[in-house]
């Protein structure tokens, strides 16, 4: 065998020499993604830690508002039930005066009729004991007990 003319020789050292440059271009270009990429994660992992911190932030202040609320809303129940019973007792008592308003009124109605049969009484009786002698029913009521008055009642 004989060996390759000089001129492949060159063209092949010349073709070695690109591939290998072209291999450390690549390696460098790789090199510099991986520090990147390495870069990215670290500030990832930074963003995520951040970010998990701020969500048990906002769940612990969830947790807290929601307490509070509830004791808002726990005091707030309790004030309606007083409130409630308040008000059956008003109007239990509403209930007994207006029983007694109505009381009253009838009350307020008869009361010409009660005074009328009132001054009615006392004008008989005044009547009565302006004549001279028992008259002769009133002797006999006299009898049976029925008082000096003519209608039984003194006013």
């Amino acid at each position: 065998m004989s060996a390759p003319p000089s001129l492949q020789i060159r063209e092949a050292n010349a073709h070695l020499a690109a591939l290998h440059a072209r291999v450390a271009e690549l390696e460098r270009r790789l090199g510099a993604a991986e520090a990147t990429v390495r870069g990215q994660a670290e500030s990832l992992s930074r963003k995520d830690g951040e970010l998990r911190a701020a969500l048990a932030a906002l769940e612990a202040a969830k947790d807290r508002e929601i307490a509070a609320l509830r004791e808002r809303l726990l005091a707030s129940e309790e004030t309606v039930q007083r409130l409630l019973a308040a008000a059956r007792e008003k109007d239990a008592l509403v209930a007994r005066l207006r029983q007694g308003s109505e009381l009253l009124a009838r009350i307020c109605r008869s009361r010409p009729a009660l005074d009328a049969l009132l001054a009615c009484m006392a004008e008989g009786e005044r009547l009565g004991a302006a004549e001279p002698g028992p008259p002769r029913g009133e002797a006999a009521a006299a009898g049976r007990g029925g008082g000096g008055a003519p209608f039984g009642t003194a006013v």
